[in-house]
């Protein structure tokens, strides 16, 4: 599975990104890909190339690119309890910079730079996200929402907030499929609630799923939080959500 870096024009710079994508010549659905809060590193790169090989071009942009290339920090090869305090000492700087305004901004030339891509169909693209990325998938879908036909975010950072720009109050903007898959201790009862009505209020097609013995991170096979058969589950959502909404092949 070809992967190719790239570096994408935005108004702060060049984000450095990497692209996973089928090298059989056909053009295929774009999805743009944001990383978790730890940023982009092998594990990235491998379920980038993994859902390249069911016939998508997978975009994965550093988010941090204003602070350096990626990795932007030296980041150990597992990130397990006794190091994660350190590691997130050193990320937090860059999620706190990492504003909405600047998400937003760079959403904008991500989404220009994945839909001009020779190898990238016509069409809308699924955005989906991990941690924090899911948070940015959601934003990036209701403020795209003549492109982007599915968002899907896994173990995601807060969606239900009192801010007014809350990702839940977004929902009305969506025309995107949704879906959210949560960790168990994501989210409380309230804010999934909250949620759910929100998108059933707006009439967006969604499904919401805890998935069972799961903590925050489940996706992530270089941390603690990893579970095989939840990674599994969110294989078994993710690709039929694309199926669906991308028309591929």
């Amino acid at each position: 599975m070809p992967t190719k870096t790239l570096q994408i024009p935005t108004t702060d710079g060049q984000a450095d990104a990497f692209a996973a994508f089928p090298d059989r010549g056909e053009r295929r659905p774009g999805v743009l890909l944001y990383m978790d809060a730890i940023g982009v590193r092998p594990v990235l790169r491998e379920m980038a190339r993994e859902l390249a090989e069911h016939g998508y071009y997978v975009l994965v942009p550093n988010l941090y690119y204003r602070h350096g290339p990626a990795p932007v920090i030296e980041l150990p090869e597992h990130i397990g309890a006794e190091i994660r305090p350190a590691v997130f000492a050193q990320l937090m700087p860059l999620i706190e910079a990492h504003t909405t305004e600047r998400a937003l901004r760079d959403a904008d030339a991500y989404l220009r730079f994945l839909t001009t891509r020779p190898e990238v169909s016509a069409g809308p693209v699924a955005v989906i996200g991990y941690c924090m990325g899911a948070v940015l998938a959601m934003r990036t879908a209701a403020a795209h929402p003549d492109q982007v036909a599915a968002v899907a975010g896994f173990h995601p950072g807060p969606l239900v907030t009192d801010a007014p720009d809350s990702p839940h109050r977004l929902v009305p903007k969506l025309t995107a499929q949704v879906h959210l898959g949560l960790a168990e201790n994501d989210l409380t009862p309230e804010a999934i609630s909250e949620l759910n009505q929100a998108l059933d209020a707006a009439g967006v097609g969604y499904t919401s799923e805890i998935y069972p013995g799961t903590v925050h991170g489940f996706t992530m096979s270089d941390t603690d939080a990893f579970n095989p058969s939840a990674l599994q589950l969110h294989w078994d959502r993710l690709l039929p959500l694309l199926d669906r909404t991308l028309a591929n092949g």
